[in-house]
């Protein structure tokens, strides 16, 4: 940050004085601080200078406290301001300048790769507010210059795959997988490439139902567990709630009449401090709360009604989760801290602030204890009522994007930018295994739902893992070993689900599709591609819908039946 000296600041002072009268004080001050000595151009100083000055470094602290819900990639560039461009220049000069300066800084920077300044600018802003939001103008370049080469590649493979129909199945092989397959063998790695089928399994349209509405994108969305009911958060400040009917998923013939929306802000939308960000059901279905860039959660009923609005976060909120008794809420901010919520209250209960940097995932382990991860690469699982974490992991060289608790809440998993995920247990300090097969950050986990403590028991429990280097891989829990490498996406992939039966695992993808494996068969049985990145996908509880959510503003759900 530039800083200004004392002499430029006696000289304000000086001019101040004299423009306001104040004779003898000017000259006192004049007398004293040499200001006939200064090499200060007085002419280039305008009259009302201090005053101006002072305004304008309000208006900087205006800015900078405000310009993340705006314009996330400005946030940190004050510094390229000089005091006097400050006094001079209107708000419209500054931010032209800071961009043509910017855009300088970036040549310098010498990046090799464009997919790889999401993550240096991650690094570059961490202590900034508005960190997680770039994410979303990442995606919004990626999309737009990728649009016509991904239309290219699908056509290309649909051809070969029609030349390769003759073959047997398993020595089909795009070259992705051929180039993927050889990397396993050089690493020596243990999983097995599941295969990308050749014959055409792609959902129909007949199958999908598109639903329209939002103005932004759409990057959260999620089943409630009482039936028919789909929510989704979006940019453009508002969560909706579809009814969607049951067995085909066809709405009214325009697909908006059997939608409530729920406006996070009064009047214009697209107003970013306001993005929603995350949403969550409670256990029955009968609240929605959604968490928004605003700081604040907010409690729906089914019927759209707005029933609480919970203030106390300083910061943006990324994670929120109702524990399974449904009295209390849970949030994670990036101002560094997770507050638990008395819900019948409308009130904090308890706020935790432990972490030294943006809390970026929380998950309840039971009622009363739950694990928050953070920017500062730590893991502490906190229970209501006590001051301190009841544990702390440590382990991790990067930021850790994702925690989730086992079936059973006996094993925590976590997944990190460092390229690894871990598993860890309340009995031990150190993690009880180190999962490193990805290659580039691992955005997010989540748990199967077999094994103990769920009503597929007699199933193995695994782990599955997402990463930027466009491959989902399923981990033995047990033997921390990688059983499974699922290759058949082209760019990051953002999000994995479960179907309720375990059998079938679903996974969405900046490149536009959205993928369904079946874990026995060991391929890809059904697949749908969009007009957008998908930022999340999740089933309905019977198993025989998906819904996706896209960054072109939409939000798809498909039939799914084998």
């Amino acid at each position: 940050m530039t800083s200004i000296t004392s002499v430029e600041l006696n000289f304000l002072v000086f001019r101040y004085l004299q423009e306001s009268g104040f004779t003898h004080s000017a000259f006192a001050l004049g007398y004293e601080a040499g200001i006939n000595k200064s090499t200060i151009d007085g002419n280039l100083v305008p009259p009302g200078a201090l005053i101006t000055f002072v305004q304008k470094g309000l208006q900087y602290l205006e800015m900078e406290a405000n310009l993340s819900n705006s314009d996330a990639d400005l946030d940190e560039d004050f510094s390229l301001i000089n005091p006097l461009d400050l006094i001079t220049k209107d708000l419209y000069q500054l931010r032209q300048m800071i961009k043509e300066k910017r855009k300088n800084l970036q040549k310098d920077r010498d990046k090799d790769k464009e997919r790889e300044s999401y993550k240096k600018d991650k690094e570059l802003e961490k202590e900034h507010e508005g960190e997680r939001a770039r994410v979303k103008e990442k995606e919004r370049q990626e999309r737009e210059k990728e649009f016509e080469k991904d239309r290219e590649r699908i056509e290309k493979n649909k051809e070969q795959e029609k030349q390769h129909e003759d073959h047997n199945d398993r020595d089909m092989v795009t070259d992705q997988e051929e180039k993927i397959n050889v990397k396993h063998e050089e690493n020596g790695a243990s999983g097995e490439p599941m295969d990308i089928p050749t014959t055409d399994v792609e959902i129909p349209s007949s199958d999908v139902t598109i639903l329209e509405g939002h103005t932004s994108e759409v990057c959260a969305c999620a089943w409630s567990p009482a039936g028919s009911l789909l929510a989704s958060g979006s940019g453009d400040s508002t969560a909706r709630i579809w009814t969607i009917a049951e067995g085909s998923s066809r709405l009214s013939q325009n697909g908006s009449s059997n939608v409530l929306v729920l406006k996070h802000v009064k009047g214009r939308t697209n107003e970013k401090s306001k993005d929603v960000t995350t949403l969550d059901w409670n256990g029955e279905g009968t609240l929605l709360a959604t968490g928004s860039y605003d700081g604040q959660a907010r409690i729906w009923t089914t019927n759209g009604e707005l029933r609480s609005t919970l203030s106390k976060h300083k910061g943006p909120i990324f994670s929120l989760k109702w524990n399974k008794k449904g009295d209390y809420l849970l949030t994670g901010s990036c101002d560094k801290t997770a507050i638990v919520w008395d819900v019948k209250a409308e009130e904090s209960k308890q706020q935790f602030e432990f972490h030294s940097g943006p809390t970026l995932d929380v998950d309840w382990r039971n009622n009363n204890s739950f694990a928050m991860s953070s920017t500062d690469n730590m893991i502490y699982v906190c229970k209501i009522g006590e001051t301190r974490p009841i544990k702390t992991f440590t382990g991790h060289q990067g930021e850790v994007n994702c925690v989730k608790w086992d079936p059973t809440g006996s094993l925590l998993a976590s997944c990190s930018d460092d390229i690894s995920a871990k598993i860890w247990s309340m009995k031990q300090e150190k993690y009880v295994h180190d999962l490193r097969e990805h290659s580039k950050e691992i955005y997010t986990i989540r748990w199967s739902p077999t094994g103990p403590g769920t009503n597929n028991a007699n199933q193995q429990l695994v782990l599955a893992s997402a990463s930027f280097d466009s491959t989902v891989k399923l981990w033995d829990v047990e033997l921390g070993k990688l059983l499974y490498s699922l290759n058949g996406h082209r760019d990051p992939v953002y999000s994995v689900a479960f179907s309720p039966n375990g059998e079938y695992l679903a996974s969405g993808s900046l490149d536009k599709s959205m993928h369904i494996w079946s874990l026995k068969e060991g391929k890809i049985v059904k697949t749908y591609t969009g007009n957008g990145g998908i930022f999340e996908v999740c089933w309905n509880k019977e198993g025989d819908k998906i819904a996706a959510c896209f960054a072109n503003n939409t939000v798809c759900v498909l039939d799914f039946r084998m």
